[in-house]
């Protein structure tokens, strides 16, 4: 049995998992699988910040559906994805940039995490949405 995962940005659309087995590859190679969603929603509330400063190299984000710190564990070591859409095509002819993070831990006890970025999201980003990948998987 193996999965198969194919990623398409050009449209915004989920990933696509097509689960195979050893025997339905041998009968039927025409099988497809539904498509399922490997993200959950979430929201940029900010950056970490103290009374008088802010770090930039942390943001705070809210989980979807994550009300606890009890729930944030699950989502530990997650990737998370800032997608934006850009005037100019990369070589490939993507309209579509990724800044990939990770999440860090906890803040508080609402279901808010502390994220890092390989940059540092912009100020503008705040209020928008990022896409918390079901994966890598600690299970």
């Amino acid at each position: 049995m193996y999965v198969r995962l194919s990623y398409n940005l050009a449209n915004f659309s989920p990933f696509t998992v097509t689960v195979h087995s050893a025997h339905t590859m041998t009968a039927d190679k025409k099988t497809s699988g539904q498509p399922v969603r490997l993200y959950v929603n979430g929201a940029i509330l900010g950056y970490k910040r103290n009374m008088r400063s802010q770090h930039n190299h942390t943001s705070l984000i809210k989980i979807k559906g994550v009300d606890s710190k009890e729930e944030v564990e699950f989502y530990l070591g997650k990737k998370i994805a800032y997608i934006t859409k850009v005037k100019t095509a990369d070589r490939n002819g993507c309209k579509f940039r990724v800044n990939w993070g990770k999440v860090c831990r906890a803040h508080g006890s609402n279901g808010v995490v502390k994220c890092r970025f390989s940059r540092d999201l912009p100020p503008n980003s705040i209020g928008k949405k990022v896409r918390v990948m079901l994966y890598p998987s600690r299970v």
